[in-house]
């Protein structure tokens, strides 16, 4: 009996392992950044100048369930680190930031665990919820992340994003978030939600109370970009609401701000215009206690009338690197304000089929044109 279990669990085991390929893979990234902000005589945000460069390499191994139904299950199991590098700084490493996860990406669904890069992932959030510069220095998340994704594109995900470890000199934070889309013909919904935990140190003195804040934006709109052969024609309207609650208050009850959120997505060829509209009560209610520590969306939202317009062109943009500028116009406390910055990224790897970009800017077809004038 015993030599019969024995047999049977091993051609079991040599089964699995027959179906089963395995593949090392490798990518890598290069992402810098120029910010500069021109908020002088603003109260809600200080004019600086951020400017950097990320060098993201990572090994793994790509494990392929041969014998599954969609032929599309990978297991990837990844090592690596994000190094920042500022400009201007007399330190050749400014900060890193290891990487180490598991993650499946089959047909439907998608899952990551670990430590493992948060652009990728988290770009689509407006920056209600995340400023700019959340991505220039906190580039990795820590905790899990699970999507389901359809064929026409609808998702629904949801994610935990351990911030920091409570310790005598550190305070325990997380996020605990989702975001979603559903689409029907030109038109579509979407959802983006968030709570964050902002904890005390151990052992913390009384006077220092335990935060917690969410944002809820729902919205819909429509979108005309395949319709009218743009690479971007969309534009949505929604409701946010923020929650605030301070628990050292007296009877530790959330303070609500209400909002509306209008965001109007034009581009053609590489040139493009993205205009987003927030009017209501100024979210953040307890900006001032801790600032960017318990708010990780732009300050600029605690105004309770703001646009801000991107004018951005992309110089290059293919399936493996992209180069933009973007001049930015901020209306604010009946003022006018500028911001300009410069992306340049790169990301190649071994294992992914990148899709060419529908649309090349419109100088491609000038230089090409040109080329051929003098030949």
């Amino acid at each position: 009996m015993n030599k019969k279990i024995f047999f049977i669990l091993l051609f079991t085991g040599f089964s699995i392992t027959t179906s089963l390929s395995q593949d090392f893979v490798w990518q890598a990234g290069v992402h810098s950044f120029f910010n500069n902000n021109e908020f002088h005589g603003s109260a809600f945000k200080t004019s600086q100048t951020m400017a950097g460069v990320h060098f993201v390499p990572q090994i793994g191994l790509n494990i392929v369930n041969e014998r599954s139904i969609s032929h599309q299950d990978n297991h990837r199991f990844f090592v690596g680190i994000d190094v920042l590098s500022e400009f201007g700084s007399d330190k050749a490493i400014e900060s890193y930031f290891p990487l180490a996860y598991y993650q499946f990406d089959g047909e439907f669904f998608n899952f990551y665990m670990g430590a493992f890069p948060r652009k990728p992932l988290l770009n689509n959030y407006p920056r209600m919820f995340f400023q700019d510069s959340v991505l220039n220095y906190r580039p990795v998340i820590n905790g899990l992340f699970w999507e389901y994704r359809s064929k026409k594109e609808d998702y629904v995900n949801v994610w935990l994003d351990w911030t920091s470890r409570q310790t005598y000199d550190a305070r325990e934070t997380f996020f605990m978030a989702g975001s979603g889309r559903y689409n029907y013909n030109i038109l579509y919904g979407q959802l983006f939600l968030y709570m964050f935990h902002f904890a005390g140190k151990m052992d913390s003195p009384p006077p220092d109370p335990v935060y917690d804040n969410g944002l809820f934006l729902t919205s819909i709109g429509i979108d005309l970009s395949e319709k009218l052969n743009f690479d971007k024609l969309d534009f949505n309207i929604g409701w946010s609401v923020g929650f605030d609650r301070n628990r050292g208050d007296c009877c530790t009850a959330w303070k609500r701000s209400n909002g509306f959120l209008s965001e109007l997505y034009i581009e053609y060829r590489g040139v493009g215009l993205f205009n987003t509209l927030y009017t209501g009560q100024g979210q953040q209610t307890f900006y001032y206690q801790h600032k960017n520590n318990l708010y990780w969306g732009d300050p600029t939202y605690r105004a309770t009338n703001y646009n801000r317009t991107d004018l951005y062109f992309n110089f290059i943009k293919t399936g493996f690197a992209n180069v933009k500028f973007i001049y930015t116009l901020h209306f604010l406390e009946n003022k006018m304000f500028h911001e300009q910055s410069l992306y340049a990224t790169i990301d190649l790897d071994n294992f992914r089929k990148r899709k060419p970009e529908k649309y090349q800017p419109f100088w491609n077809n000038l230089f090409i044109k040109n080329n051929a004038n003098d030949e």
